[in-house]
């Protein structure tokens, strides 16, 4: 009995010391300093010789090892802002206009400034005082309506600031009501969240922190170490296999890049070149060039940002009296296009905004290919778009759109189709909705939807189509067929980095950034 008394008392002691010989040289130096009851990380860090930064990761360590317990407690501080400091030292700009008031009883409006009060705080000084019925507003004057000795008293709002900083949960219902005036208020306060960490020992870490921590191990094999031989006689610290190192985070491409690299090789990849431009356009490339009307809803400023006073340049004349007649109605193609049936405004297509789509860029791709005579030609664009929209989890004021068009004189809608499946596949899509749809630039047009599985509806991604005549003439002096689409890229990227948000693509959450997983298709 005594022999096997022995062997488990070996064994527990073994294993004390065997955690003894993992603990690092920062674990060595917090241990000692920690007691059974609680203590805060200012006190422990400060006991160590150390910064904090370090000892939460000795304590961390700890931890896994079962030697310490971690408390965390969140607050919400409420404390003095920028113009609250101010305040504290100069009073809040009512209790000086009460002052002045307490003096005088009648001050004229106009004079509040010369208070030494600035507008904003004039303002908000009337505004305060009236919603607190100690003034009133006569004939252009401020006049005293409250009791003389009742205004004296400090107000809750300056009892409040006075007392800062403080628990948010710890206010009472008066001073919350204080809270909040002064919140709406420019930099009076301000909430910081505050975290409070204490640890204690646990019954395996006092009996660990009362062992010997001062033996030098050694922590690494080094070639001088091995060279001199002073490894000898020493022990190396045990690594603890069990616990995780610290993350380590290498420099990456944003996600939003790392899938437009993708997508841009895969439209090269099928022979497509890259068109580029200039993000602020004229209306004449970004609507009338694609045959929009000028009195088109999408031309108005719900719909698009417009750059104020400023006013583009128009191409040749040639080209812009071509547009004019497809508008106003003088193509000939299989008969006489009917165009919109308006008089064309040379001075609206003038008007610059920012691109509403990619396919602006088309449009002036075109009228390259046709004064190079570059038959047959494939181009494609990927880049920012700008709308006035509503924004919500499927929509944004600006996105990325990926464009394409396909100039041949054997083009046809097939070919379309399969433009867009094979690239939606190499994007991740085995399955696309194709519908039919309309746009006032492409017939026949075509719809692309995907389904979302978390919102549990079918997202529109854009339109596609062939161009229509009044597109193609006026670059070409005749009809060529082109295939074209501009599908929203965002939207297909959602899915492959499990977005359920549009918004959250371009938060810059540090963290969400290095936790988001790698294009990889």
């Amino acid at each position: 009995m005594a022999d096997k008394s022995s062997e488990k008392s070996n064994e527990k002691i073994n294993g004390d010391e065997r955690i003894v010989e993992t603990l690092s040289p920062i674990e060595r130096k917090i241990l000692p300093v920690l007691k059974k009851h609680a203590l805060d990380i200012d006190s422990i860090s400060g006991k160590a010789e150390g910064d904090k930064t370090t000892a939460l990761r000795a304590l961390e360590f700890l931890k896994n090892k079962g030697l310490v317990e971690i408390d965390e407690q969140k607050k919400k501080i409420v404390q003095a802002g920028i113009n609250g400091l101010f305040y504290l030292k100069k009073q809040l700009p009512e209790r000086r206009l009460l002052n002045e008031l307490a003096k005088r009883n009648m001050i004229p409006i106009k004079d509040v400034e010369k208070l030494g009060l600035n507008e904003n705080e004039a303002k908000i000084s009337i505004g305060v005082l009236k919603k607190k019925a100690v003034i009133d507003l006569k004939n252009g004057n401020i006049i005293l309506v409250g009791n003389k000795d009742e205004i004296a008293r400090k107000t809750l709002e300056e009892k409040l600031l006075e007392s800062l900083p403080r628990d948010l949960e710890s206010l009472e219902p008066q001073e919350k009501l204080a809270f909040e005036n002064l919140k709406s208020r420019r930099d009076i306060i301000e909430v910081i969240d505050e975290k409070k960490v204490s640890v204690k020992l646990t019954a395996l870490g006092e009996k660990v922190s009362k062992m010997n921590l001062k033996e030098d191990l050694i922590e690494q094999l080094t070639p001088k170490i091995i060279q001199t031989n002073a490894w000898k006689g020493k022990k190396f610290r045990r690594y603890d296999l069990q616990t995780s190192g610290k993350k380590i985070y290498g420099g990456k491409r944003h996600f939003v890049n790392q899938a437009t690299d993708y997508a841009k090789s895969i439209w090269m990849e099928m022979g497509f070149k890259e068109m580029t431009g200039t993000m602020a356009q004229t209306g004449f490339w970004n609507f009338d060039a694609l045959f929009t009307a000028q009195d088109h809803p999408v031309r108005e400023m719900q719909d698009t940002f417009f750059i104020k006073n400023i006013e583009g340049k128009l191409p040749e004349d040639k080209i812009v009296k071509e547009i004019r007649k497809a508008h106003e109605g003088g193509i000939e193609f299989d008969g006489k296009s009917k165009g919109w049936q308006y008089k064309w405004d040379e001075n609206v297509s003038k008007k610059v905004s920012m691109r509403t789509h990619t396919t602006c860029l088309s449009a002036k791709t075109l009228k390259k290919i046709a004064e190079a005579k570059e038959f047959p030609a494939k181009y494609f664009a990927l880049g920012k778009c700008f709308r006035n929209e509503t924004v919500d989890w499927s929509h944004g004021f600006e996105f990325n759109q990926t464009e394409g068009i396909v100039v041949d004189e054997n083009a046809n809608f097939r070919q379309l189709l399969g433009y867009l499946v094979s690239f939606f596949k190499k994007m991740g899509y085995e399955k696309i909705r194709i519908r039919p749809g309309y746009f006032p630039y492409t017939e026949p047009s075509l719809e692309i939807d995907v389904f979302h599985p978390e919102k549990k509806k079918w997202l529109e991604l854009g339109g596609a189509g062939m161009f229509r005549p009044e597109v193609t003439i006026p670059m070409f002096g005749r009809h060529v067929p082109v295939l074209a689409w501009g599908p929203g890229f965002d939207r297909i990227i959602m899915e492959s980095f499990k977005i359920q948000d549009l918004r959250d693509m371009y938060k810059n959450d540090l963290t969400k950034l290095r936790e988001m997983k790698f294009w990889r298709k």
